[in-house]
């Protein structure tokens, strides 16, 4: 086996598109991530690469410009692209969901619109559903709309939007009471809007206010923010699908896709991971050999390959179900599960490969340990997914008697 998490059944475009962004990944990202991440520094370059190779287009579809591929084929580029840098994917990734969203929900006017320019990179997204009181309760949410003639007024403040400064378009869920009875369920007097905006910080239209990065433990370059919106103007046409009340719905759609991408970047980072401390454990010498002839150290590289081999394949098949058209919350909630869980193991079994050295800034598995802890975050906690798989597995098995 020439090297770990191969997919099977790929097509001959498939591997190609595979091959060249494994290419650019070895070429254009590993030799400057850490340098980049250590200097919280976006990463430009690497972005207007991704936009000539037409990833940000992957899965939109080819009457819009786009490459329409599946998400098989989006997910193991996310793969590849995490390997070299988690935050790069970051990027891509909340790109993908409103495009995703676009394509799934949106009016012909919106399609046609959005998805030629995001196909393009000209336009780039970004989602938001979260406020600084609420993590996974979304029914939570307490930012409003309020209709006003042809219009919206948006107030609230959002937080934890990645590619919040530098995005130009931003799918922002919000309540909209309007035209739903004071009982209605939460999750059903919920609106997405798409609010456009000029990249940047500070004001970045009237009623829209960026403040600046959040300062974080990795997952860096990448720029992550809150949004304040203050008597936000949004034309009626800027609700996503045209009807209100769906939102909730929509942002459940794209996050569903969303964790099959966090999956394959966990699967992504382990790869990593292992590549770093089999390399490592072959280099360094102790009591008078490589510490990859030590028992103890084969062991751990033998169970860092099984996990990133369990990873991708729960990750292929969660993606491969939504190819085909079938509900797939189960095994994009297991997968995203596993891979990010196993993507912690594996990082800190390459770091105590690396010894003292893993925790110097000279190494590259000191960055990836910063960054392993977002993926049990991101995408659903997995107490979250947990409860999914635990209700979706009732579902199934569900006995009588």
């Amino acid at each position: 086996m020439a090297r770990l998490a191969q997919t099977a059944g790929l097509t001959d475009v498939q591997q190609e598109i595979l091959s060249t962004v494994r290419d650019f990944v070895d070429k254009e990202i590993i030799p400057v991530a850490t340098e980049l991440e250590h200097r919280d520094e976006y990463p430009q370059a690497i972005v207007d690469g991704l936009k000539e190779l037409g990833l940000f287009g992957l899965m939109i579809p080819e009457e819009y410009g786009g490459l329409g591929e599946s998400l098989l084929t989006y997910a193991l580029c996310v793969e590849e692209i995490a390997r070299g840098w988690m935050s790069v994917s970051g990027i891509i990734n909340t790109h993908f969901i409103v495009a995703y969203m676009l394509k799934q929900h949106g009016t012909q006017e919106q399609k046609d619109h959005f998805l030629p320019r995001m196909a393009a990179g000209d336009i780039r997204g970004a989602f938001s559903m979260s406020e600084p009181a609420l993590g996974s309760d979304v029914s939570a949410i307490t930012s409003k709309a309020v209709k006003d003639g042809d219009e919206y007024v948006l107030n609230g403040q959002k937080m934890w939007l990645t590619n919040g400064g530098t995005s130009s378009l931003v799918a922002v869920l919000v309540r909209s009471d309007e035209g739903h009875p004071e009982d209605t369920a939460p999750h059903k007097s919920m609106t997405t809007f798409l609010v456009e905006k000029e990249p940047g910080f500070g004001e970045v239209r009237p009623g829209l206010t960026v403040p600046g990065k959040i300062d974080k433990m990795g997952y860096k370059g990448v720029d992550t923010t809150e949004l304040i919106m203050d008597g936000l103007r949004i034309p009626a046409d800027r609700v996503l699908g045209g009807v209100t009340g769906r939102g909730f719905y929509q942002m459940m759609d794209g996050v569903e896709v969303g964790r099959v991408n966090v999956a394959a970047r966990g699967c992504g980072v382990a790869q990593r991971a292992f590549e770093l401390g089999v390399r490592y454990a072959q280099h360094r010498h102790t009591f008078g050999k490589a510490i990859a002839q030590h028992q103890a150290i084969q062991f751990k590289l033998a169970e860092m390959a099984t996990k990133v081999e369990a990873a991708h394949a729960m990750m292929v098949n969660a993606a491969r179900k939504k190819d085909s058209g079938e509900r797939n919350d189960l095994e994009a909630g297991m997968a995203k599960y596993l891979a990010s869980e196993y993507c912690k193991e594996v990082v800190e079994d390459a770091f105590r490969i690396h010894g003292g050295y893993g925790f110097s800034k000279e190494y590259e598995i000191e960055r990836l340990y910063r960054e392993a802890p977002m993926l049990l975050i991101g995408e659903g906690t997995a107490e979250i997914q947990k409860m999914i798989i635990g209700r979706r597995l009732l579902e199934e098995y569900r006995f009588q008697g």
